[in-house]
């Protein structure tokens, strides 16, 4: 199984940066996006930035200058530096990943993710 374990959330308020990281483990052959996306109360998931292996990058238009998704991939760790932030930002933030196992003969897929970690900006 691969695990996708997250940590840096919290409570911050407007105008204040954080810095969220995820972790991925497990039987891990290769990981191809690792992503962030996030769910406010009452609203759909959205993705907020993805990044691939070969380090190209996507953004949802409402953080861009804002945010900024960084990748190690040596250590199967995205981080995401969260800068200028807005009551609009408050969510639960989820790690995601996909790649391929390190299993067997086939090394199937897999598409994880993390537990989310709460962001609240608030005065």
């Amino acid at each position: 199984q691969v695990q996708l374990v997250e940590s840096g959330g919290g409570s911050v308020q407007p105008g204040g940066s954080l810095r969220l990281s995820c972790t991925a483990s497990g039987s891990i052959l290769s990981i191809n996006a690792m992503d962030w996306y996030r769910q406010a109360p009452g609203k759909q998931r959205e993705l907020v930035a993805a990044t691939t292996s070969d380090g190209n990058t996507n953004w949802q238009d409402s953080v861009k200058g804002r945010f900024t998704i960084s990748r190690v991939n040596a250590a199967n760790t995205v981080y995401l530096q969260m800068n200028s932030l807005k009551p609009e930002d408050t969510a639960v933030y989820y790690c995601h990943a996909d790649g391929r196992k390190n299993s067997g003969l086939y090394n199937p897929p897999f598409d994880a993710w993390g537990q989310g970690t709460l962001v609240t900006v608030s005065s």
